[in-house]
């Protein structure tokens, strides 16, 4: 299987690439159109804020190539916030293959933001992507968050409830950090490669 990682600038890139040779799978880190088409399975990660990920994409002359792609396609972090409309995080226009708006995460008493840890996934409907993870802890770190739509498979909660993964089709996305999730983050990564995600 043909998975690629698309080299949008995050800083865990190298951490992603690790997680799927833990899976005997050798990811490539790509910048091109031909390669991301090619592949089997992309991988869009992302750290730090929307707007400098969506401005990497847009000078790698790859955003038209995401949003027109038809293979499967995992977002994770801020890769994952940019597969909807927009995010409020410096007002960015994202990739658009999800509907809704990625909003600044309000916090609350005893409650920090960024939210970083470890926290609970409660699954919203049963989805592929997710088999054999509600219920467990995966590791987060984010300021901004999805709403929960009709598209979230799991759902977390940092004083408020907001999309720990997302799934329409083809698109999907993990709020939190499969690479840095243990055997959690594993299990949602094969998923993903599994052919039961094309199903």
């Amino acid at each position: 299987m043909r998975v690629v990682i698309v080299d949008a600038g995050g800083a865990n890139t190298g951490s992603v690439r690790y997680a799927f040779e833990r899976l005997d799978i050798d990811a490539a880190l790509v910048t091109d159109a031909a390669s991301i088409r090619a592949a089997d399975r992309v991988i869009l990660p992302g750290v730090g804020t929307a707007a400098q990920v969506m401005a990497r994409l847009q000078q790698l002359d790859l955003v038209d190539v995401l949003r027109t792609l038809e293979r499967p396609l995992l977002g994770i972090c801020v890769g994952m916030q940019l597969l909807f409309d927009s995010s409020e995080e410096g007002e960015v226009a994202g990739l658009g293959l999800l509907p809704g708006r990625v909003s600044r995460l309000c916090g609350g008493p005893g409650l920090r933001v960024p939210h970083m840890g470890w926290s609970t996934l409660r699954a919203t409907r049963p989805d592929a992507l997710i088999e054999g993870v509600d219920g467990a802890q995966a590791y987060f770190v984010h300021s901004f968050a999805a709403p929960v739509t009709d598209d979230c498979v799991l759902a977390g909660d940092h004083g408020q409830a907001f999309a720990a993964a997302v799934r329409r089709g083809l698109i999907a996305g993990t709020q939190f950090h499969p690479e840095r999730s243990a055997a959690v983050g594993a299990r949602v990564l094969r998923n993903f490669l599994s052919p039961a995600f094309e199903a």
